[in-house]
């Protein structure tokens, strides 16, 4: 294993992105960061990532996305498909024509190694056990994004693409809970939640890169599964919250997302082990 610390861009200071490529500056790496706002580049600048606003779009990038690039070895690509604002036919190509605009920046450029944050949306809700050998069948159109965009990098030869799939993200100021407070006739109460932390998001991430395990596929969740309903409900209480109800008149639906891999194959060890 390589003692040297390779340079890195994180695309996506974001809600993960923007914690994590703090962590990796203090953990000695030199980090690029990108945000799409110019008001966040004294933010990023502060935490001791080197700030680049870059902006993806459908017709190009806009920014200086080669400087962003330079000298690194390694791209994190951590942004949302986001088809809130669209509307069109062709709805499910937006978010893939923004990332195939930018590949030719990272053929040309010095990374090695693409990490892609990808989500288990890309799995339909079955009652099967999910597995890195499970094969992708989304149902929403951000999942089919996300998939086609997964096999956009994976099928480059140009660098080794990691795929990391995270459950829900939770952290210290966002819980699912926040917005299922209250609502009535929730489904699916005996479905099992399939949920992370934003600590366990960077560990995780931290370690791909420690063991270089690259060209590889991690479904990401905490290995705590109760039901959503016993679940939430705890929660509900436990923050002072109006309890949500759910529907108990027909049968739950509800995957089950495996973590076995990153745990056998990283050795990694959850942080926050009851959510």
């Amino acid at each position: 294993m390589r003692t040297n610390k390779p340079q890195i861009a994180v695309l996506g200071c974001g809600w993960l992105g923007l914690p994590l490529a703090e962590k990796l500056v203090s953990n000695g790496f030199i980090v690029n960061g990108s945000t799409t706002s110019e008001s966040k580049i004294d933010i990023i600048k502060k935490k001791g990532i080197i700030p680049f606003q870059v902006i993806l779009t459908e017709d190009g990038v806009q920014g200086p996305v080669t400087a962003f690039l330079e000298n690194s070895e390694i791209l994190i690509i951590d942004i949302p498909p986001s088809l809130q604002n669209v509307i069109s036919d062709n709805s499910e190509r937006v978010f893939v024509s923004k990332i195939e605009k930018l590949l030719p920046y990272i053929e040309k450029s010095s990374v090695q190694n693409v990490l892609f944050i990808s989500s288990t949306s890309v799995f339909p809700d079955t009652d099967a056990a999910i597995t890195e050998e499970t094969v992708p069948n989304p149902e929403t159109e951000s999942g089919k994004q996300l998939v086609a965009v997964e096999k956009l990098l994976q099928q480059n030869d140009n660098f080794k693409t990691t795929l990391l799939r995270f459950g829900g993200l939770i952290g210290a100021d966002r819980h699912p809970i926040k917005m299922l407070a209250g609502k009535e006739n929730l489904e699916n109460p005996e479905a099992v939640i399939n949920l992370i932390h934003q600590e366990d998001c960077i560990g995780i991430i931290e370690k791909i890169i420690e063991k270089e395990a690259w060209n590889e596929t991690f479904n990401a969740v905490t290995p705590f599964h109760p039901s959503r309903e016993e679940y939430y409900t705890k929660k509900a209480v436990e923050m002072k919250l109006l309890i949500p109800t759910f529907v108990t008149d027909k049968p739950s639906v509800g995957k089950y997302i495996s973590s076995d891999k990153i745990e056998r194959v990283l050795k990694y060890s959850y942080q926050k082990k009851n959510l």
